[in-house]
């Protein structure tokens, strides 16, 4: 078995830059206030612009941190007074309480700050821990399948995703599931518990997908309310060279084969998601896509195909295909997932699960 992947936030070059300039600002500010009170003079009164230091350095880092620079900003704020002749005056007692008073607000505010983040990174891990809970490892190999699965929470507000997958060897052969619940939080996660929950009794008990997907149909409509739905992909490999999909208004997934193009395993007609289905009498019909031996399946939710860039592009999935060329599956989806976020240039800002499936090489020789 091998468990997803969970990184909940993921480091990048531009939010290291960032890190590094508020780290040093502090110190380069303080710098330009003595420089330009050296340059101008005592008369245009700099001298209390010194507790800049302190203020921002409340911005990054621990209160201890806060205090050492505001050490700093109180000696140099003593220096400039001596030379310039105002320490004993007014104008240098204010800057030393200048000083002295912004740096015990940012002592304050950097202690504050650092128990929320301890509270967000609490929540963080329950929610990392509750997802783990929800989506089970899925095997290595199931008959002659080689799998791999991703998944890659949103840092943005440490909110619990909908995004689901499993993977079940039954009778009629391995059958999957991935799938995207609308909304996020615990109704989303709750949603997620019972779509697996069915599809796992389902997979194993039914004839065909058709009726997988009439038993998760039936789920949901005892559990949802309101217009939520959930779409989802449901497939089947067993002993011919094809694939069977079940398209419920879910991305379609993408093929890729040793040689010829990359293509997407498009359903012939589009379907509503599953919760909706009861609103239209066209219920998704079920249909193959040839898959030999070396080929591949990659199914993934909207996270991975509407992630943007900086000037608001998706994703190109499909020309990022050569990512999966790697011999292990593993190793080809995690570079999927870093060429992914490096392309939203920072943390993604939805969920984002992969199920990579590959057709042995060689099986049945």
């Amino acid at each position: 078995m091998t468990p997803p992947e969970y990184p909940l936030a993921v480091s990048h070059p531009v939010q290291r830059t960032g890190s590094r300039v508020l780290f040093a600002l502090p110190y380069a500010v303080m710098a330009a206030v003595c420089a330009g009170d050296l340059a101008a003079g005592p008369a245009l009164g700099l001298l209390p612009l010194v507790s800049l230091g302190p203020a921002f350095a409340g911005l990054v880092g621990g209160w201890r941190r806060t205090v050492l620079v505001g050490v700093v900003a109180a000696v140099l704020c003593a220096g400039l007074g001596l030379y310039s002749d105002l320490i004993g005056g007014r104008r240098g007692l204010t800057a030393l309480l200048t000083v002295a008073g912004v740096t015990a607000a940012g002592v304050v505010a950097a202690v504050m700050r650092q128990r929320r983040e301890a509270e967000l990174a609490s929540v963080r891990s329950i929610a990392e821990v509750a997802q783990r809970v929800l989506l089970r490892p899925v095997p290595r190999g199931a008959g002659p399948l080689r799998i791999a699965v991703s998944y890659t929470s949103a840092v943005a507000e440490a909110r619990i995703g909908g995004d689901l997958y499993e993977v079940v060897t039954s009778p009629g052969g391995v059958r999957m599931i991935v799938g995207d619940v609308q909304g996020k939080g615990l109704e989303a996660v709750e949603t997620a518990a019972v779509v697996l929950g069915a599809f796992r009794e389902a997979a194993h008990d039914e004839p065909d997908l058709t009726a997988v997907g009439e038993r998760l149909e039936r789920a949901l409509n005892r559990h949802l309310a309101g217009e939520r739905f959930v779409t989802a992909v449901l497939a089947e490999v067993g002993d011919g060279p094809y694939a069977t999909l079940l398209n419920f208004g879910h991305p379609a997934p993408l093929v890729v084969r040793p040689t010829g193009p990359v293509t997407y395993a498009a359903p012939p007609d589009r379907a509503l998601p599953l919760g909706l289905t009861g609103h239209s009498s066209d219920a998704p019909l079920p249909h193959t896509v040839p898959f030999a031996p070396g080929d591949q399946l990659l199914f993934y939710t909207d996270g991975v195909s509407e992630a943007r860039d900086a000037a608001g592009r998706f994703y190109p999935l499909k020309s990022r295909a050569g990512l999966l060329k790697d011999p292990d599956p593993e190793a080809a989806l995690r570079a999927v997932r870093e060429d992914l976020v490096e392309h939203a240039e920072g943390p993604l800002h939805d969920d984002a699960a992969m199920l990579l499936v590959r057709y042995r090489e060689g099986h049945g020789d």
